[in-house]
């Protein structure tokens, strides 16, 4: 981004939080799931309910993938997680239908507070792309972006039946090519490197997923989690590969969301790793989205409790970063995308 850029999106920042509009209470949520791993959850109308005026913009997507519930593994216990039982998770595309029903349920002022994504595809079929192309002419005028969609995850990935999904893949390369000609944001999961890994491992992964992302500059691409979770931590060296990526001018299409009670943990375990994240969002405020990554939780304690867990990061921000992560970048990325996917549906009606 360019300097100009960025200072034009700070001087709004500023004139946003001198108006009083952020007490750093609100938020857009960048990474929330309607659904859960059986596809059930709260409707739409019903999460607004719930968050009520505190977030007043979202994303809208389910999880494409489906647990496999085996009365011969686990009986009568329905398992909900992909944790509860060892049976697969499968691809469950209906789920992208099921969203676009959710949002033209709404009213019109409902409706822009929420921005649908396609996540029913596989990434490990090279026939995903097509997919996603489908289910854009099939539902013209909703649709943002895809995803949250996987490619490495810790215990999820080697559920998963079938191929396991690649950042090598030519599949996952029409995907983003597909993005890049439509417009559409794309949020990807994608562990930073191994679980329980050595050394020498620290970087594979990374090194595949840049190599990736420098293969689509027209794609605009979110990293969910700066690639954390349960047991891929922070290493030594985490925030500095971050910024391999954010201080090259060949990845300027890159963001990353602060999304997941359990990257939270990692951000404020500390006062120091809490500086350091904050001094670090100081430096590319531009380039972070807030996000819960909560499933189909129904009370506002719940859904706000991540939010919450990141209060000591918020008090160590200035305002105007605080207000371009918790709000400004999200309204910015998915403003421009909302208006060119829509260019393209108009550009490319479905065939009757």
């Amino acid at each position: 981004m360019t300097t100009t850029v960025k200072a034009t999106l700070m001087t709004m920042a500023a004139a946003i939080t001198s108006m009083g509009a952020a007490a750093q209470d609100d938020y857009y949520d960048g990474h929330v799931h309607l659904t859960n791993y059986v596809q059930e959850g709260l409707t739409a109308r019903e999460y607004l309910d719930v968050v009520g005026e505190r977030v007043r913009r979202s994303v809208l997507f389910g999880i494409p993938l489906q647990m496999h519930w085996s009365h011969r593994v686990t009986g009568n216990i329905a398992p909900t997680y992909y944790l509860d039982a060892d049976t697969d998770l499968y691809y469950y595309s209906f789920n992208d239908a099921y969203i676009a029903q959710q949002y033209m349920s709404l009213t019109e002022s409902e409706q822009q507070r929420f921005e649908p994504m396609i996540t029913g595809f596989n990434p490990a079929d090279s026939y995903a792309a097509d997919h996603v192309r489908r289910v854009l002419q099939t539902f013209p005028g909703v649709f943002s972006g895809i995803g949250e969609f996987t490619i490495h995850k810790e215990f999820v990935s080697a559920k998963v039946a079938g191929d396991v999904a690649s950042l090598l893949d030519p599949a996952v390369d029409k995907i983003f090519e597909f993005c890049a000609e439509s417009g559409l944001v794309a949020i990807m999961h994608n562990d930073i490197h191994m679980p329980f890994v050595k050394p020498e491992g620290r970087r594979v992964y990374f090194e595949q997923a840049k190599a990736l992302l420098k293969r689509h500059p027209d794609a605009t691409i979110i990293w969910a989690h700066t690639g954390l979770g349960r047991v891929v931590q922070p290493v030594e060296g985490h925030l500095a590969m971050i910024e391999e990526i954010l201080a090259d001018p060949e990845l300027e299409h890159v963001y990353f969301d602060l999304s997941w009670s359990e990257v939270a943990k990692y951000v404020v375990a500390t006062p120091e790793t809490t500086r350091l994240t904050a001094a670090f969002l100081e430096k590319y405020p531009d380039r972070f989205l807030m996000g819960t990554d909560n499933v189909a939780l129904d009370t506002p304690e719940a859904a706000y409790a991540v939010y919450e867990s990141y209060r000591p990061l918020w008090n160590s921000l200035s305002p105007e970063t605080s207000e371009l992560v918790r709000k400004g970048n999200f309204a910015r990325v998915f403003d421009q995308a909302a208006k060119d996917v829509r260019a393209w549906e108009k550009a490319n009606p479905a065939r009757r």
